[in-house]
C-alpha cells in the first residue's frame, strides 16, 4: 500500500540520521569548493583587478569540463587510477587523487596576479581546477548512487547540497574574507587546503562492495568501448521522453545560470564592498539556502518530484527580479553613500535566492539520481549531468557582453525571462511522460 505523506515525512527525518549522510556531506564540500573558485570569486578578482566585462563573461568558458565530463566519465567506472586503486577501491582512489591535485592548482591560481598579458595563463589554470573537479564529481555521483538506498535519495540529495553549499560558502565568503585580511595568494592557498576535508572523509569512507571485484584484464578494446560508452547510452536512450528530459535539463536553471555568472561583477559596479558581499551573499545566504535545501527534501518525500521542481523554477525567476528592483533601487551610479542603507535589501534579495536555489538543486539532483541505471552510475550521471551544465558553463559565455549592451537593469529581466522555456517544458513533460514522475517511494514501499 501507498505510504500516506505522515510516514513519508517520519522516514525522510530518520534518513538524516544514518552516519552514511555525513559521509555525503563532506564529499558534497569537496565537490562545491571548487565549483565557484573558478566563476564567481575568480570574477570579482579579475573585476577588481580592472578587467573588463565581456572577458569576465567569456571566463564561464573555463567551466567547459563540466558539459563535457560524459566523454571520459564511463571510463571511471571501468579504470582505477594507479598506485591507491588496489588499496582504496574504485571510487574512493579517485576521488583521493584528484582532491590532492586541487589543492596544488588551487593555489597555484591565486598566485597569479590578473592583467592583460596573465590573463590566458589564469584561463588555463582555471580550466585545469574545472577539469579536475568535474572528474571528481564524477566520481562522487558515482559513489553516491551506489552507496545510497533508493529510499535515502531525497536526503542524500539534501546533504549533498548543503555539503556543496558549504564548500561554495569557502570558496567565496571564506576567500573574500581571507584576500580583505591578508591577500588573494593567501586566501587561494588556505581556501584549497580545506579540501583536506574531501580527503580525511574518503580515506575512511566505505567502498561499495560492487567496486570490489577485480576488472578483467583480457578485455578487448572493442569491448571495452562497448561496456563503457555504448551500452550505457544505449539503455539511456531506449526510455521513453529521453529527448524532452534532455532538453528539460538544459534549459531549466538556465535563467539563474546567466544571472549568476554577472552577479558578483554586478555587486562590484553596485559599490559593495568584499567584506559586504560576502557577509550578506553568501553567510546570510547560506542560512537561506540550508532552509531551502531542507523543505526540498521533504517536500520531495510529502509531495513530489515534479511538483517540487515547479515550484523551485517559478521561484528561481521571481528571485532573479529581486536583483532587478536591488539595481533600481541603487542605480548604474552605485552606493554613493556607502553601501550599509542597502544591506537589508540586499540580504532580503539574496536570501531569496539562495532559498530558491536549494530548493531546486535538491529537487534538480535527487531526480537525476532517480534517473540513473545503477549498472552505469558514472556514465549516466556524468551524461545528464553535463547536460545541464551547457548552461552555467557554455550557453552564458555571452552574458558579459549582453550586460554591456543592454545595461544591468534590462540584463537582469532578460535573466528571469530566460526561466520560463525550462518551466514551460517541465509542464509539458509532466503530462505526456507521467511514467517519469512516479514516485520512487511507492515503488519501495
Amino acid at each position: 500500500m501507498k505510504a500516506d505523506w505522515r510516514q513519508r515525512l517520519r522516514i525522510a527525518l530518520t534518513v538524516y540520521m544514518r552516519p552514511r549522510l555525513l559521509l555525503i556531506l563532506a564529499l558534497g564540500f569537496a565537490s562545491g569548493l571548487p565549483f565557484l573558485i573558478t566563476s564567481s570569486t575568480l570574477t570579482i578578482r579579475l573585476r577588481e583587478s580592472g578587467i573588463d566585462l565581456g572577458a569576465i563573461g567569456l571566463f564561464s568558458l573555463v567551466g567547459i569540463p563540466y558539459a563535457f565530463k560524459f566523454l571520459w566519465a564511463p571510463l571511471l567506472d571501468l579504470v582505477r587510477p594507479p598506485g591507491f586503486g588496489r588499496k582504496m577501491g574504485l571510487r574512493r582512489s579517485w576521488i583521493l587523487v584528484i582532491n590532492l591535485l586541487l589543492i596544488g592548482f588551487i593555489a597555484i591560481l591565486g598566485l597569479i596576479e590578473p592583467n592583460d598579458a596573465s590573463i590566458y595563463l589564469i584561463a588555463l589554470v582555471a580550466l585545469t581546477v574545472s577539469f579536475l573537479s568535474a572528474t571528481q564529481d564524477v566520481a562522487i555521483d558515482a559513489y553516491r548512487i551506489e552507496l545510497l538506498k533508493v529510499e535515502e535519495y531525497g536526503a542524500g540529495a539534501a546533504m549533498a547540497v548543503y555539503g556543496f553549499r558549504v564548500g561554495m560558502l569557502m570558496a567565496t565568503a571564506g576567500t573574500l574574507y581571507l584576500a580583505d585580511g591578508f591577500n588573494w595568494e593567501i586566501a587561494y592557498a588556505a581556501t584549497g587546503a580545506t579540501l583536506l576535508v574531501g580527503v580525511i572523509a574518503i580515506c575512511l569512507a566505505p567502498e561499495p562492495p560492487r567496486q570490489e571485484v577485480e576488472p578483467k584484464k583480457d578485455v578487448a578494446f572493442g569491448r571495452l568501448v562497448w561496456d563503457a560508452y555504448v551500452e550505457p547510452l544505449q539503455e539511456f536512450v531506449s526510455r521513453r521522453g529521453w529527448l524532452v528530459v534532455l532538453a528539460f535539463v538544459l534549459l531549466f536553471k538556465f535563467g539563474d545560470a546567466l544571472l549568476s555568472q554577472m552577479v558578483g561583477a554586478l555587486y562590484v559596479d553596485l559599490g559593495f564592498e568584499k567584506s559586504t558581499i560576502a557577509t550578506v551573499s553568501k553567510l546570510f545566504g547560506f542560512v537561506a539556502i540550508l532552509v531551502g535545501t531542507f523543505m526540498g527534501g521533504l517536500l520531495i518525500a510529502v509531495w513530489t518530484m515534479g511538483r517540487v521542481l515547479l515550484l523551485a523554477g517559478i521561484l528561481q525567476a521571481i528571485s532573479n527580479l529581486g536583483f532587478w528592483h536591488l539595481h533600481q533601487v541603487i542605480g548604474d551610479g552605485g552606493a554613493a553613500g556607502g553601501d550599509e542603507p542597502y544591506f537589508n535589501l540586499l540580504s532580503w534579495v539574496v536570501g531569496f535566492e539562495n532559498f530558491a536555489s536549494g530548493l531546486s538543486q535538491t529537487a534538480f539532483v535527487a531526480f537525476v539520481m532517480m534517473l540513473c541505471d545503477k549498472r552505469f552510475a558514472a556514465a549516466h550521471f556524468a551524461f545528464i549531468t553535463s547536460i545541464m551544465a551547457f548552461s552555467p558553463k557554455v550557453m552564458v559565455a555571452p552574458a558579459g557582453f549582453v550586460a554591456e549592451w543592454l545595461g544591468w537593469s534590462d540584463f537582469i529581466l532578460l535573466t528571469a525571462f530566460a526561466a520560463l522555456p525550462g518551466i514551460a517544458l517541465l509542464i509539458w513533460m509532466r503530462s505526456i511522460y507521467p511514467d517519469v514522475w512516479r514516485d520512487q517511494y511507492s515503488k519501495e514501499n
